[in-house]
């Protein structure tokens, strides 16, 4: 396994990281979290100007490094964890961060050490989340009001619109939209990267997952049912009336607030606090849910989305959240039975 993991690039990534931090890094498995904070940075290629600028930044807020792991080193994957010491407000650090990742081309990602595991439950949003695609926006495409339902869908997500309302008023202009046309899409629409890795990875780890989502039970017990492990699905019911869509909704409509209620439901169902919950999501109607658990993943986020969650991964596939568990790539791929490559 040694072998495996020190390829030249951790070789040479973990000499960086030893001249720039001034400590050793740890061997084949990442060393026990025992800070009160972890910072993971991840990045397709780090280079010294990159490590020493934030090493500057950590030394001038008196941030202490006190354990340095090397989590990936691949081409186009270097992830590193430092653990910190220090007087961390964590809202005011967090934004600091992002503008710094911002600056160095960097994603850096900062958390409660004791989040540094794997939950026992992870809720996920549906559209542009684990599939690459806002279903309601596709169906208008083909019904022939996309531009108008794009919009309205564009407002929801930025905030600007209250959701029950943006969705309602989206579903009218779907009447007549039929069933048997939904199901020749359901098939087309793409799964966002990474998206199976993860939900395998979770199982493997005993960890129970639910889809939470805005849009439709169809699409997502479709995705139950052929590509992800899923536990638990809870979205809009759609309306039909003779095959077609009546243009109604179903109440009660999924939006924020009910996300976050089902989100505590489900872990009280499980007899789980929030501390083992993680819940990821790109839009606003997930900040709600977002801000309840151990971690609140924003993902390829819209920029006020990415400003208020508590953590964000922009730059790559979903299962870069296993990093935030504080799994390097070799335990990954021993989860999913994968080889090293």
């Amino acid at each position: 396994m040694e072998a495996t993991t020190h390829t030249p690039l951790f070789s040479s990534l973990a000499a960086l990281c030893q001249q720039t931090f001034s400590l050793p890094v740890a061997g084949v498995d990442p060393a026990a979290v025992t800070a009160p904070w972890c910072l993971t940075l991840l990045t397709a290629e780090v280079d010294a100007v990159q490590l020493e600028k934030l090493a500057e930044f950590l030394r001038e807020c008196r941030w202490n490094i006190a354990a340095v792991d090397i989590l990936a080193a691949r081409p186009g994957c270097s992830v590193v964890r430092l653990q910190l010491e220090g007087d961390i407000a964590f809202n005011e650090a967090r934004l600091a961060l992002l503008e710094l990742g911002q600056e160095l081309g960097l994603e850096l990602v900062l958390q409660a050490g004791h989040t540094q595991r794997a939950p026992k439950l992870a809720c996920f949003d549906m559209d542009s989340t684990l599939i690459q695609a806002e279903v309601i926006d596709e169906l208008a495409k083909i019904a022939g009001v996309g531009d108008q339902v794009a919009e309205i869908t564009l407002s929801a997500m930025r905030g600007e619109l209250d959701f029950q309302q943006s969705f309602r008023k989206r579903m009218s202009l779907l009447k007549g939209f039929t069933e048997a046309s939904l199901a020749e899409i359901a098939p087309r629409i793409p799964l966002m990267p990474g998206a199976q890795r993860l939900l395998q990875a979770l199982r493997a780890l005993g960890c129970k997952t639910a889809i939470l989502s805005g849009g439709f039970t169809y699409f997502a017990h479709y995705l139950r049912d052929n590509h992800l492990a899923v536990d638990f699905v809870h979205a809009n019911q759609l309306e039909f009336d003779g095959g077609a869509l009546t243009g109604g909704v179903i109440d009660p409509i999924v939006d924020g607030a009910r996300k976050a209620q089902l989100l505590q439901e489900i872990a009280s169902d499980l007899g789980l606090s929030l501390d083992q919950v993680i819940a990821v999501g790109d839009g606003a109607n997930d900040l709600p849910m977002l801000a309840l658990g151990a971690l609140g993943i924003a993902f390829h986020a819209k920029p006020k989305v990415r400003a208020e969650a508590p953590q964000a991964i922009d730059g790559f596939g979903l299962d870069a959240a296993l990093y935030l568990f504080g799994l390097n790539d070799r335990q990954i791929n021993a989860l999913l039975g994968e080889s090293a490559g």
